[in-house]
């Protein structure tokens, strides 16, 4: 934890960086699809067109990984539209590859998995988030990763099951033209009594492990409060969290809680709208998540299999999901885009993130507050 000076300091620093990451973001909206290329050194392809005045990204490059040559089935929670081209790239890399993906829901993959036995034909799982790789480790149906893929990743962000492969910040965005960075707790236990027009999705995945881990943090009584103080102060739902940030960006909403992202994708259309962010401080609302990967117990080549998720963790696809994504990436010589602080720079809580798949009892405590999911 830091103290409230510099805490202080460092949210007039990011919401101000919200506004002076726009000129950044506006070049970006090309960059989903298009040729793949190489920067002027040559070292390391793009997937997209265009780095927007980015350099080119540290870390390992695919040329230095070990070729993918067999037959490989990803089960992926991450949708086509996100991550279709990444997956694309890298089978296009190599001509003894045959890749083939199948898009759904995480949690769904999960019971598929789980259903299907030792007939599954996964060889890759592919997660939105930590909550779902850690059930299906719980269920026993992956195998431990490699060392030197795991251990390209920070310890808080893998386990010996799974490894993250990019991140997304909670955070508070805010419309700028009804509020300042000043106006908002830090405590995002105090968000109750906030006198502005809130908005949120609780039935959205991302924010059902915001509110599980304020449970962890917290403790049932004092999240059952908090929920029913938003509820009875008159929060908005809406069908997920991009939703919500543009309600407030067309200033429907005063503020919010979301996914970092989300903001980042307002921008990157609208640069101008009266949008940006601030996130509060060693809390649930500064909750930090990851997409991730995992290999299947099932796996018919658990080599190839790792070694694809080692691709996930490439320069090439950390630096797409900067771009691309506006996901913070997870290998430390890749920067975010938008000029979001780094993950050193939030204040993140204490939370494990295996434990984001426990989400009966948070459920139940939203359901018993009256909340709509």
């Amino acid at each position: 934890m830091h103290d409230a000076t510099d805490w202080i300091d460092r949210r007039r620093f990011l919401a101000g960086a919200s506004t002076a990451g726009v000129a950044g973001l506006a070049g970006c909206s090309g960059l989903i699809g298009g040729d793949s290329g190489e920067d002027a050194s040559g070292a390391v392809g793009q997937i997209g067109s265009g780095r927007s005045g980015r350099g080119a990204p540290g870390g390992t490059s695919m040329d230095e990984m070990p070729a993918l040559s067999g037959e490989l089935t990803v089960y992926s929670g991450r949708g086509e539209f996100l991550v279709g081209d990444l997956v694309s790239y890298i089978d296009d890399q190599y001509d003894d590859l045959s890749l083939s993906v199948r898009y759904g829901g995480s949690t769904d993959h999960v019971n598929k998995i789980t259903n299907e036995g030792d007939g599954s034909a996964a060889d890759v799982f592919y997660s939105v988030n930590a909550g779902a790789l850690a059930a299906l480790a719980a269920e026993g149906r992956t195998q431990a990763l490699p060392g030197e893929v795991r251990e390209m990743v920070r310890e808080e962000f893998r386990t010996e099951q799974w490894v993250g492969t990019s991140g997304r910040a909670r955070s508070i965005p805010y419309n700028t033209d009804a509020l300042a960075a000043s106006d908002l707790p830090s405590d995002v236990m105090a968000y109750p009594d906030v006198d502005a027009r809130l908005g949120w999705a609780p039935g959205y995945g991302s924010c059902q492990a915001f509110v599980t881990a304020m449970r962890l943090l917290e403790g049932e009584a004092a999240t059952l409060e908090w929920l029913e103080g938003v509820t009875a102060a008159g929060i908005q739902q809406y069908n997920n969290e991009f939703a919500v940030c543009r309600a407030i960006a067309n200033g429907d909403l005063d503020a919010g809680f979301t996914n970092h992202y989300y903001i980042q994708r307002v921008l990157d259309g609208s640069p101008e709208a009266p949008i940006a962010t601030t996130f509060t401080a060693g809390d649930a609302g500064a909750m930090f998540n990851v997409a991730g990967a995992a290999v299947v117990d099932t796996a018919s080549d658990p080599d190839l299999a790792a070694n694809f998720v080692r691709h996930l963790l490439s320069a090439e696809a950390q630096d797409y999901f900067a771009r691309s994504t506006f996901e913070y990436p997870l290998i430390p010589d890749v920067d975010p885009i938008g000029d979001l602080p780094t993950v050193d720079e939030l204040d993140v809580p204490d939370v494990d993130l295996s434990r984001l798949s426990e989400l009966e009892p948070t459920i139940d405590l939203m359901r018993e507050a009256g909340v709509e999911i």
